[in-house]
């Protein structure tokens, strides 16, 4: 018996107070979860849902009609469940890729939700890719300093040049945020982050209005960044050179995704 067990006076001996000599353990490394574990089909169907009802500006229903016709029968709200769970990760995924430019653009557009107004807060870069997103009630100096915070969650760089249109209370959110990062404030300088909005507005008549303002963020928050992916600034590009660019970001989203090279296709 070990110095650490003791006996009581009927015989037992208590075990709580016994010092652990030795336990198993699992030899191998913990494996991460799997972002598609029980669902019922395979990766390639969910990750291809996402990708229409995502990059295209379709419902449910239509996703549902289009993967009919390829020979899968799903419902249309498995669809809305794999957009919810796996879009939001895919989303995360590509909002980490690549390192954001050193000038901001950050702007407001009004959502309407349960007749009550919302403002939508963005931010993108000057190559017009989104930074991130808040829909909130207010719109004052406290609104404004949740949304900095929120850009620079996870970041190790602040940006050079910040755009902002001319609300004050901007201006000074900005001042106490980031005190050294230059401020630019002119309604005719901030058109990229004004020209970030057709898209959501065309995906928010498509749904007949957010029902609340927790679903406009959880469904933009992993539209915009995949909406985006697909979408390069052709104007800019020769059509070879626009073709080489979205096969580009083909095999990215296969990558994140764990697609085979043939998926997309």
């Amino acid at each position: 018996m070990g110095p650490d067990t003791a006996r009581n006076r009927w015989g037992f001996v208590n075990l709580l107070k016994a010092s652990l000599v030795w336990h198993t353990r699992d030899m191998n490394p913990p494996v991460a979860p799997n972002r598609y574990n029980n669902h019922r089909f395979p990766e390639e169907i969910i990750s291809h849902g996402v990708w229409l009802s995502d990059r295209f500006c379709l419902s449910d229903r239509d996703v549902e009609a289009l993967l009919f016709a390829r020979g899968v029968i799903v419902t249309y709200e498995a669809i809305r469940q794999w957009c919810r769970k796996c879009g939001q990760q895919y989303a995360n995924q590509l909002r980490r890729r690549p390192r954001p430019g050193d000038t901001w653009h950050l702007g407001k557009v009004c959502l309407t939700i349960q007749s009550e107004r919302h403002d939508l807060w963005r931010g993108v870069d000057q190559d017009g890719h989104i930074l991130d997103i808040l829909v909130q009630r207010r719109r004052n100096k406290h609104a404004a300093k949740k949304f900095f915070c929120k850009l620079l969650k996870g970041l190790c760089h602040v940006p050079r040049v910040i755009i902002i249109d001319k609300l004050e209370s901007d201006g000074a959110a900005k001042w106490e945020i980031l005190p050294g990062v230059e401020h630019r404030q002119h309604r005719d300088l901030n058109h990229r982050a004004e020209h970030s909005h057709p898209p959501m507005r065309q995906r928010e008549r498509r749904l007949q209005g957010f029902k609340s303002p927790g679903h406009a963020q959880r469904f933009l928050s992993a539209y915009g960044p995949i909406a985006q992916h697909f979408r390069p600034r052709r104007h800019r590009l020769s059509a070879p050179e626009y073709r080489q660019e979205l096969g580009n970001r083909c095999h990215t989203w296969q990558d994140l995704t764990h697609l085979p090279a043939a998926a997309l296709a």
